[in-house]
């Protein structure tokens, strides 16, 4: 028989529960819905509605939104491709070598995101003027990737901290040279959490807006383009379609990278 305390606690804790997905279903749905609900029923005294429309997206894609997303999506990739370029070997070093200074090290590395985003795009945007690289779209990559660079190598680090080096040994004892038994066992291996930590870059990406407006002009990212242009608009649903834009490729990717993204949390833990 259950306890009174007991049972209180139960559903104290199912409250809180049913109030937090609440605080991030409601505004969610509530986007979704007027993303696709005429103007005519938007402004009217109706609560619900049961007509829908696509001309709010269809407009925004006029407007340049379908170049914007395409961009976002470059950028993305790009961003994911350099850092992980970078961040592997950092990450992987980080894991298996022990040397004087590691935890100082990754402290340092940490800590480069104490810095405000402001400096560094103001920084950025003199050095790109210089090389040309303003209004780029490898420029914005380039960006994005010293913002993500820290946690790839922190990530990757704890991922491949968390395969036991006697695997690795045992391929050497084999005759795998140290490049071949990274490529034919510790990747694979790693496989299920590098994907998570793409997805999670890309993600970084794709959410970033100040350095989007501040080192572009015309070639904007989907984020940039709708703080500029969508958001400007006083026709709410338009916005409200904007927004839906916006989210509907990080719940996508969510949805798609869950499972690896509990193994990413379970590798680094150990």
């Amino acid at each position: 028989m259950v306890s009174a305390p007991a049972w209180i606690g139960e559903l104290a804790r199912y409250a809180f529960l049913a109030v937090l997905v609440s605080w991030i279903i409601v505004p969610l749905a509530i986007s979704i819905v007027y993303a696709f609900t005429p103007l005519d029923v938007y402004y009217s005294d109706a609560i619900l509605t049961t007509s829908f429309t696509l001309d709010h997206v269809k407009t925004l894609w006029v407007l340049g939104a379908g170049e914007a997303f395409l961009r976002s999506v470059a950028v993305g990739a790009m961003t994911v491709g350099i850092s992980f370029l970078l961040g592997l070997p950092g990450g992987y070093a980080l894991a298996r070598y022990v040397f004087p200074g590691r935890d100082a090290v990754k402290l340092a590395i940490i800590a480069t995101r104490m810095f405000p985003i402001i400096v560094i795009s103001v920084s950025l945007l003199k050095t790109f003027f210089n090389l040309g690289l303003n209004d780029t779209l490898i420029g914005l990559a380039l960006a994005h990737t010293a913002m993500a660079l820290p946690f790839v190598v922190i990530i990757t680090g704890s991922i491949f901290g968390g395969i036991p080096r006697d695997l690795e040994e045992a391929g050497m004892i084999f005759g795998l040279s140290s490049i071949m038994v990274f490529l034919r066992i510790t990747l694979p291996l790693a496989a299920p959490g590098l994907t998570a930590a793409g997805m999670f870059t890309f993600l970084l990406s794709w959410n970033e807006v100040f350095m989007a407006s501040v080192l572009t002009l015309v070639n904007r990212t989907l984020p940039a383009f709708i703080l500029n242009s969508a958001f400007a608009t006083p026709i709410e649903p338009i916005r409200f379609a904007a927004a839906f834009m916006l989210i509907l490729p990080a719940l996508v990717f969510m949805f798609l990278a869950r499972r690896y993204l509990v193994t990413m949390w379970a590798m680094a833990a150990r």
